[in-house]
C-alpha cells in the first residue's frame, strides 16, 4: 500500500503581492514527494483556515513579506483553534524581523524559516514533524 503523502497548505496572507518564494517552497516540496496547495496571492486569514481544513492538509505554511506579521499570523492561530483545528502545524517564511520571532512562536507558529534557509532543511523539518504526529485528526 503507498504511503500518505504529507500535505502542505502554503498560503500568502494579507496584501502581500510578492510570491516568488512561496512558488519556491511549493516546488521544493512536490519535488520531495509533498502534495502542494498553493493558496495564491492575498488571502484572508479565514480563507487559509478554510482551505486548510476543506483540504485536509497536514501543516500550513505562511510565506510574508509585508510585516503585517503580527496582525495576520495571530489571526490565524485564533481562527485554526476556533474551528478545532489547532493540531494542524503552521510554519512560516519570509521577511519576519529575528526580534520577533521568539514571539511568533510563543503564539503557536511551529518554525519560522528566514531569508537563506536551505529547501532541504524545510523539507526535513516538515518531514521529522509530520512523522512524530505533529497532526493528529
Amino acid at each position: 500500500m503507498p504511503e500518505k503523502k504529507i500535505r502542505v497548505l502554503i498560503a500568502k496572507p494579507g496584501l502581500d503581492g510578492h510570491d516568488r518564494g512561496a512558488k519556491v517552497i511549493c516546488r521544493a516540496l512536490r519535488d520531495a514527494g509533498m502534495e502542494v496547495i498553493y493558496t495564491g496571492l492575498r488571502r484572508t486569514p479565514e480563507e487559509i483556515v478554510s482551505a486548510a481544513i476543506q483540504e485536509d492538509a497536514d501543516l500550513i505554511g505562511l510565506s510574508i513579506l509585508s510585516g503585517a506579521h503580527p496582525i495576520l499570523f495571530p489571526r490565524i492561530i485564533k481562527l485554526l483553534k476556533e474551528k478545532g483545528a489547532e493540531d494542524i502545524p503552521v510554519i512560516a517564511g519570509g521577511i519576519i524581523p529575528e526580534k520577533d520571532v521568539p514571539r511568533m512562536k510563543k503564539l503557536g507558529i511551529r518554525e519560522i524559516f528566514l531569508p537563506g534557509t536551505s529547501t532541504q532543511d524545510i523539507v526535513g523539518w516538515i518531514r521529522e514533524q509530520i512523522e512524530k504526529g505533529e497532526k493528529k485528526r
